[in-house]
């Protein structure tokens, strides 16, 4: 039986960090490396804040107003179409070049690139429901029950919010603070095998097993 001693499981000191979770690439390569990293990790700050001050403004008339979807989907309608009305009929007058039809068109690459994300996650629901990895199979269960548990305390809105919160903060605080996070989480990890080993010893070892075969 191999010695152990808690020299083994020290965590390194903050001047010689480990890469988290065995990163050896830039988080932003993580991501994916294009826009929506640039978008997570502030790259392009007008953006990013564009688009969290958009959807504080969808949760506060949703979750404080208390506007119904219908009423702010036809009030957007509305408010879109007499930005367009006004821009096509002052064009003539104010000589600038009127919206068409392209410039408010979703293209195919944006809808094929939304419907590629949605099959990669199915394709990695069925990889974990096949139970080749009966662990990963069993905590996403566990999450997704957890997930559910606080979804019937909250609405959908609130719950999403609360992600993309979590999407746009982590991370960067993450990139910012990673010399930080590396080390307490090495000091977590190493506290958590010391406790599993004296509790190994002092009731999991004495557990009688059977002849294994």
């Amino acid at each position: 039986m191999p010695i152990y001693s808690d020299s083994d499981d020290r965590a390194p000191g903050p001047s010689q960090p480990s890469k988290f979770f065995g990163r050896n690439r830039p988080l932003h390569s993580y991501l994916g490396g294009r826009r929506v990293a640039d978008v997570l990790l502030w790259r392009n700050k007008t953006l990013t804040a564009t688009i969290l001050s958009g959807f504080t403004i969808i949760w506060f008339l949703f979750e404080v107003v208390e506007l119904h979807f219908i009423t702010v989907a036809c009030y957007l309608l509305m408010t879109f179409m007499l930005f367009l009305f006004i821009s096509i009929q002052g064009s003539t007058f104010l000589k600038w070049r009127p919206p068409t039809i392209h410039d408010i068109q979703i293209s195919d690459s944006t809808a094929k690139h939304m419907v590629s994300r949605i099959n990669k996650l199915l394709i990695k629901m069925y990889k974990i429901s096949c139970g080749e990895e009966l662990t990963r199979f069993f905590v996403t269960l566990a999450s997704l029950w957890v997930l559910s548990i606080f979804g019937s305390y909250s609405s959908a809105l609130n719950v999403l919010y609360v992600v993309f919160l979590c999407l746009v903060t982590i991370p960067v605080l993450y990139e910012r603070y990673e010399r930080e996070v590396t080390y307490l989480a090495s000091q977590g990890k190493g506290d958590i095998k010391r406790l599993y080993k004296k509790v190994d010893n002092k009731f999991l070892s004495k557990i009688p097993r059977g002849p294994v075969k």
